[in-house]
């Protein structure tokens, strides 16, 4: 714990203790969890130990989100920039991007050199694919600040993924249009998420690259720059998928294919149920209000928000998208998801009881006026 204090001269001071300092480092352990079950597989012979990253992730962390529950205080807003500028948790951030390269890396290895049968390929695959999605998560999070070390570290992170169209798409098209009709990464109400896949995957890498390719043109360059910042990602994760290829065989071509996937798949989990249903009110100029903390979803559960970087408290987050995550708020009044994300997650997947437990909730706060939804046909002004 770290006691964070404002003096003040006419007035007693104001305090905040940050209890969940250390636990932080839940994060930072993240990335590591499948070189476990590696090293398990490797001792043992046994292949069913690659699957315990997936079952820790929907199995484990509901469990224990129920079991901890949630956390809804808030550092007082006079202590938010002290808290900010505490550098020990933008160094979790940092610590955490060499160490998905590692576990990717070892899993190449793992599969290139060892006797693997095809289902278990598949499931290193599947559980090192899901964790690397979560570097988007540590991408999403640097990707946001001002300072140039943490921008290019974003750029890195996101080549694990090979997704490093996200940080142009989401910092400067999902923001702008989120919980509209025209942003592919807001769900609309009624839609599942195999059909939202299908929309969202295509959609923000057509709008990322649109949006790099104005950028370029408006300085009178080519999109195929050197100073096109997708391609600066992308090369990462080309060479690196090359020296996998080359280092460990062909084999690793469908492994790659695979993890890639899912490692998208990931991303698409979090964005399908963050703005579920949510639509911001189109006003008489035809523009959109200002984004809001009730145009997201919010989840203050505290073991899933650990090793996510905050990222369930995604309302505070698109009201200030340049806060910190230590620093982001829980607001009373706000739309509520029933559990984590890894338990969300595992609601999406199955439409019939997602459907029965998001959309009661979603017509209340609009009682049940499903004009003020988003359903994918825009508001007329």
């Amino acid at each position: 714990m770290k006691v964070f204090t404002l003096e003040r001269a006419d007035a007693a001071p104001i305090t905040y203790t940050d209890k969940k300092r250390w636990l932080w480092l839940a994060s930072l352990a993240l990335p590591t969890l499948p070189l476990g079950a590696i090293a398990a597989t490797v001792a043992t012979g046994r292949e069913l130990f690659l699957l315990a990253p997936l079952v820790f992730f929907y199995v484990a962390v509901p469990i224990l989100d129920a079991l901890v529950g949630e956390d809804t205080s808030n550092p007082p807003e006079e202590l938010v920039s002290q808290l900010s500028a505490d550098r020990f948790y933008r160094y979790l951030t940092w610590a955490t991007v060499p160490l998905y390269f590692v576990t990717l890396t070892a899993a190449a290895w793992f599969v290139g050199t060892q006797e693997v049968s095809a289902l278990g390929i598949l499931a290193v695959a599947l559980s090192v694919g899901f964790y690397s999605g979560t570097a988007i998560t540590v991408g999403h999070e640097l990707g946001h600040k001002k300072e140039k070390l943490e921008r290019w570290l974003a750029k890195i992170v996101l080549a694990v993924p090979a997704y490093g169209h996200f940080w142009v798409e989401h910092n400067r098209g999902h923001h702008r249009d989120v919980a509209t009709p025209e942003d592919p990464a807001s769900s609309r109400y009624g839609e599942n998420i195999y059909r939202f896949a299908l929309r969202e995957m295509p959609g923000a890498l057509r709008r990322a690259w649109s949006l790099e390719r104005d950028r370029l043109a408006r300085a009178g360059k080519s999109a195929w720059s050197r100073e096109n910042e997708i391609l600066h990602s992308w090369a990462i994760a080309a060479a690196l998928r090359v020296a996998f290829v080359v280092a460990f065989g062909p084999v690793l071509i469908p492994f790659l294919l695979v993890h890639d996937f899912l490692a998208w798949w990931s991303l698409t989990s979090a964005n399908y149920i963050e703005h579920y249903g949510l639509v911001r009110k189109k006003g008489p100029d035809g523009k959109y209000e200002n984004p809001k903390p009730h145009h997201s979803w919010n989840s203050n559960h505290v073991v899933s928000n650990l090793i996510s970087f905050h990222l369930e408290r995604h309302s505070d987050h698109h009201a200030h998208p340049t806060r910190r995550y230590q620093a982001l708020r829980h607001f009373e009044e706000l739309p509520q998801l029933p559990g984590g994300y890894s338990l969300m997650f595992l609601l999406a997947y199955l439409p019939p009881l997602w459907f029965r437990v998001m959309n009661p909730r979603v017509l209340a706060l609009v009682d049940g006026d499903l004009s003020r939804v988003n359903t994918g046909v825009a508001e007329a002004a």
